[in-house]
This record gives C-alpha cells, structure tokens and sequence, in this order.
C-alpha cells in the first residue's frame, strides 16, 4: 500500500469538498449575519490553506538526499503537518471561539436563519463524504485495530492531519446546525454565540490531539510497532542469523531507516560473512520495500 498515494487522494477529496463548504458558508453568513456561520466559513477557508500546505509538504519531502540532507527530506511532510495543526488551533479554534465570545450579548436576531440550516446541511454532506473518503484509505491500513489505535501508531501525517480535520469539521458543522436550531427554537440569538464558542473549544482539542501525535513523527519515531515486529521475525527467521541483538527504525516521512545489530552463523571466513549480510539485507528490502536505508553490524555481544 502506498502511503503517499493514501495521503494524496485524502487531501484531493478534503480540498474539493472544503472550497466548496467554504463559498456557500460565506454567503450565508453574509446573508444571515450567523457568527456560527462566519466561524464556520473561516473555518472551511483555513482548512483549504492547510490542504494546500499539506500538498506542498508532499512535494518537498520528495525531493533527492543531499550532502546536507543524506537521508533526504521526508520529514517535510512532518513540519507542514504540525504548521496546519498550529493553524488549525489558532485559525480555526481561537479565532472561533473570540468570534463567540464577542456577540455573546448580541440582541440582533439571525437573518434567513433556514437559509443557515439549509447551508449547514449541505455542508454535513459534502464534509461527511469527504470523511468517508478518508476513512476508506484509513481502514486500508487499519489490520482490524480501532481508528483510534490507527490515530495514536499511523506514521502518515498528512492522512492523519486530513482525518482529524475531517472529524473536527463534521463535528463543528453539526454543532452550527444544532446551535441555529436553538436559536430560531428560542428565539434567543445568544445561541449563536454559544455554538461558535463550542466550534472553536472542538477545533482547538483536535489541533491539541493531532499536534501531540504530529511533534512525536517530527522529533523522530520508529516504524509502526505491527511493521517493526514483522521486521524482528523475518530477521530471526534468517538462517545466517544466529541471534538478533537490536533492531532500531527511524520513518522518515514515507521511507524507513534500519540498523540491525545481530550475531551471525560462522561462515568460515570474512567474504563468506559479507555474502550471508548481503543475502540477508537483500530478502529485507524485498521484504518491507517501503525501507530505504539499512545499516548492517555483525557483532559477538549485545
């Protein structure tokens, strides 16, 4: 499964429905004067620069190793992911909730609120199926574990970062609806307010949540613990391995580094040794090709 096909197919659909959600929203705060319509709207604008940051951040972690850079630049994809997580908390969360906060005395009713609910409805459903779009490329690689075991051990951030806002989106849409809802209900626009307020308060949890998981990748994690333990079994699986002492990882945006330290059957000579490294190193590249770079250190002790 390619990690970065994954990603990319997320995005294209998150894109798409975003810019989308983002126009109608704008009208209809435009038109009703909703502050949990305008939070909404900015909401959508901001999730479609983050789309465009993540797209970018694939571009850049493609690019060729250098002398400065010899394990190339995959951990680009990294950095974006925790710019639109920043963003995402600040844009999005903080900026919601201020909006809240400053017509929470508002005695101005809602203008068209139906045209709001009609436009949040439609959002529900263009954001719901670019969840569904995501979830799809998620449960790809899910093995039969929860979404939230694949959130806390997925090494793809930018499907990670897609998902999230997804969830925070349709959960922020809902919360819209329902607060609009209230307010024609009650005739109390002070309900308004208090939906924007909930929006950023569920914005700013999901950037806290997909930040968290985001630094680890970006401070440097192993291969997921699954992956990480077919690679231990293959090795010991080996027969020119006698025994294997270590077994370190480092992912690398959509490449993995290895290095193996383990006891080797004695070969009889040194070129034999170098033969049984080299077969062994070739069935592991074969075996996990998603590996880029392997470090090989035959050894007597731990």
């Amino acid at each position: 499964m390619s990690g970065h096909s994954n990603s990319l197919k997320s995005i294209l659909y998150a894109l798409g429905a975003n810019f989308a959600i983002a126009i109608s929203k704008t009208a209809g705060a435009a038109f009703t004067g909703s502050s949990s319509m305008m939070a909404e709207a900015i909401h959508s604008y901001a999730d479609c620069g983050n789309q465009a940051l993540l797209l970018w951040g694939m571009k850049e972690a493609k690019r060729p190793a250098s002398p400065d850079h010899p394990l190339g630049h995959g951990k680009a994809s990294y950095f974006w992911s925790f710019i639109v997580a920043l963003m995402l908390f600040s844009m999005g969360g903080l900026f919601s909730i201020y909006e809240g906060v400053h017509k929470l005395h508002s005695t101005e009713p809602l203008q068209y609120a139906w045209v709001a609910v009609a436009i949040l409805a439609f959002g529900v459903v263009a954001e719901g199926m670019s969840l569904w779009g995501a979830l799809g490329e998620v449960r790809k690689g899910l093995n039969g574990g929860s979404l939230w075991h694949w959130f806390r051990t997925t090494r793809q951030s930018e499907l990670l970062v897609v998902v999230g806002e997804d969830i925070a989106a349709l959960g922020g849409l809902a919360m819209a609806l329902g607060f609009i809802l209230l307010a024609i209900v009650t005739g109390n626009p002070m309900w308004d307010a208090v939906g924007s307020i909930a929006i950023g308060s569920l914005l700013v949890l999901v950037a806290f949540l997909v930040g968290a998981e985001v630094k680890a990748l970006l401070v440097g994690q192993s291969a997921e613990p699954a992956e990480l333990e077919r690679m231990r079994t293959f090795l010991t699986s080996q027969p020119e391995v006698a025994q294997l002492y270590n077994l370190l990882t480092q992912q690398l945006g959509n490449d993995i580094m290895v290095s193996i330290k383990a006891r080797m059957h004695l070969t009889g000579s040194e070129e034999g040794l170098i033969h049984a490294i080299n077969r062994v190193e070739k069935g592991f590249r074969e075996a996990f090709p998603t590996v880029r770079w392997v470090f090989f250190e035959p050894d007597l002790a731990d």
